[in-house]
């Protein structure tokens, strides 16, 4: 597979920078795509310190036809053409997606249906997406399997998850060579153990572990727990938190999964998580036992968009792509922590 070309968008992102070193740590080569619209250029320049290849990267929007054009185009050109697509440029902050619904549909969906056309262009017919558990909504049952149905979304965010993958299950009926996986994955958290790429987000945190770090570094205000009087062990929401090596390495195996099995057959969904449920509680509690910091944090009330408990059935993505979590919940806290002094110090 090493002369295979896998364009990541949202390559500069969380979750694209830690694929794309194991993308390339599998023998791939690797183009980034970013807009910057919630990472920074400095993580490009961390992740092309960890590999043994030169990193084409783009500063590109998904939804612009002439930016995509252009990145297929110069790779080509290089004679590098691209071979697949890891899509993971997409907005994705819960609460802000219930604020402003129709930025989200127009990024989210929008840049999806722009990519899925340049993809067909070019004549590139394999797409692991980047989808999420919201596309479950409130689950009725749980652990959530992947023939779980799409029930109504709690948040704009989880709204634009679902349509993408309709969306992309249309494009593949359309066009017979073309094959995805869905990646419904769960909380993503920890970082690079080598604590040179992390969580990264501009501005104040959407997710519960930057926010808590920043908390314990003093550099934000305690921590507020959104809702303690939910029907769980404790009050507080439960989640499935996976380390965000584990997710990056299921991406590896799903790009794989679709060059050499499924090829042309379609879409096929996968839950990523532990299959542990864990609260938010329960979090706190963990990181203070691993890091031996308090962690400042007060109770608030319930957050619009919250789901009260989820986490997942992950039997078929180790049946079908041979993965499964490795790394435990306080591994992904300490590295989480890690990551966080070292921004500190810099």
């Amino acid at each position: 597979m090493t002369s295979l070309t896998i364009l990541v968008t949202g390559g500069a992102g969380y979750i694209g920078t830690h694929t794309a070193v194991a993308l390339a740590e599998a023998g791939f080569r690797v183009v980034l795509l970013d807009n910057f619209s919630n990472s920074e250029f400095s993580m490009v320049q961390a992740l092309r310190s960890m590999v043994d290849q030169e990193v084409p990267f783009y500063e590109a929007d998904c939804r612009n036809k002439s930016d995509l054009l252009r990145v297929f185009n110069t790779e080509k050109e290089k004679g590098h053409p691209i071979s697949g697509v890891i899509h993971f440029a997409a907005l994705k902050a819960v609460g802000e997606s219930v604020e402003k619904p129709e930025l989200y549909k127009s990024n989210n969906i929008g840049g999806t249906e722009c990519l899925l056309e340049i993809m067909k262009e070019f004549g590139v017919h394999s797409l692991v997406f980047s989808s999420s558990c919201t596309v479950y909504g409130e689950p009725e049952n749980i652990p959530v399997d992947e023939r779980s149905p799409f029930l109504p979304s709690e948040s704009t965010y989880g709204y634009t998850k679902q349509a993408c993958e309709k969306l992309i299950e249309n494009h593949a009926e359309e066009n017979g060579e073309f094959s995805s996986a869905l990646l419904r994955y769960f909380n993503p958290i920890g970082a690079h153990p080598s604590a040179i790429i992390g969580e990264s987000p501009r501005g104040i945190p959407n997710n519960l572990i930057p926010f808590l770090c920043q908390a314990v570094a003093k550099l934000r205000g305690p921590l507020t727990v959104f809702g303690t009087d939910y029907p769980t062990k404790d009050g507080s929401c439960i989640r499935d938190y996976l380390h965000v090596m584990d997710l990056a390495e299921a991406h590896v195996k799903a790009i794989g999964y679709l060059f050499e099995i499924v090829k042309g057959k379609g879409c096929r969904a996968f839950n990523l998580g532990t299959g542990t449920g864990v609260s938010v509680l329960e979090v706190i509690d963990a990181f203070e036992r691993v890091t031996g910091e308090k962690v400042p944090y007060t109770l608030g009330d319930r957050r619009e968009g919250d789901v009260v408990a989820i986490w997942a059935n992950a039997e078929r993505a180790k049946e079908e792509l041979k993965w499964e979590t490795k790394r435990s919940l306080e591994q992904g806290l300490n590295d989480s922590w890690n990551w966080q002094q070292k921004l500190s110090e810099n």
